[in-house]
């Protein structure tokens, strides 16, 4: 896939979906709101698996070109909405704790996406918004890493997108070196997940 077919799906995602965006976007804030206010325990991985299936069907799989995008991208997004809508039901009592440090500056490196597409020169439609592949997993990460109960295949499928974000030097998209420290976060919630049983003993 080369920089100018990569650059081109997200401009024709974004000339066509960018009301559709705008929607996903306020009722994904709400629900993580919600969330972190212990009012709905469940609301943010529940829109979390609605914005990664949207994703999923959306871009990788209406606007995708890319052999990658149809055989790798697509069923991993859809695969972690569908676990988020199962983790929004299975562990719906989960708590939500208030991000610590890390898990802060995440969410504000989430927020700054968009910022820092333009500051690299890039405008809308070719440019980096907060409901597009690589912004949703960020969240993802730095959301989900608050929850007590975590499935490990999902953190493991949510870090493997994470460390994708290599490729922003491949693709030109600089932004996503964002992407690519949550991946990093990704590998040592992991490690803590597989550790944890063990300290249990």
């Amino acid at each position: 896939m080369d920089v100018q077919a990569f650059w081109n799906v997200i401009g024709h995602y974004n000339e066509r979906t960018w009301i559709i965006q705008i929607v996903l976007l306020v009722f994904m804030i709400s629900a993580i709101a919600l969330s972190y206010m212990q009012k709905v325990q469940w609301s943010a991985k529940f829109l979390l698996g609605i914005a990664n299936i949207f994703i999923g069907i959306g871009f990788f799989g209406w606007y995708g070109t890319e052999p990658i995008q149809a055989y790798f991208a697509l069923p991993l997004y859809l695969f972690v909405g569908t676990l988020f809508l199962f983790e929004s039901w299975y562990s719906k009592n989960d708590v939500l704790k208030k991000p610590d440090i890390l898990q802060a500056i995440l969410l504000l490196l989430y927020l700054f996406y968009p910022v820092v597409s333009m500051l690299l020169g890039n405008s809308f439609p070719q440019m980096v918004t907060y409901i597009m592949p690589c912004p949703v997993i960020t969240l993802s990460i730095a959301v989900y890493a608050g929850y007590n109960r975590k499935n490990k295949l999902l953190l493991v499928l949510l870090t493997v997108w994470g460390l994708t974000g290599i490729k922003s030097i491949i693709f030109q998209a600089y932004e996503d070196v964002i992407l690519f420290v949550c991946g990093l976060y990704g590998i040592a919630l992991l490690i803590s997940e597989i550790k944890q049983p063990r300290a249990k003993q």
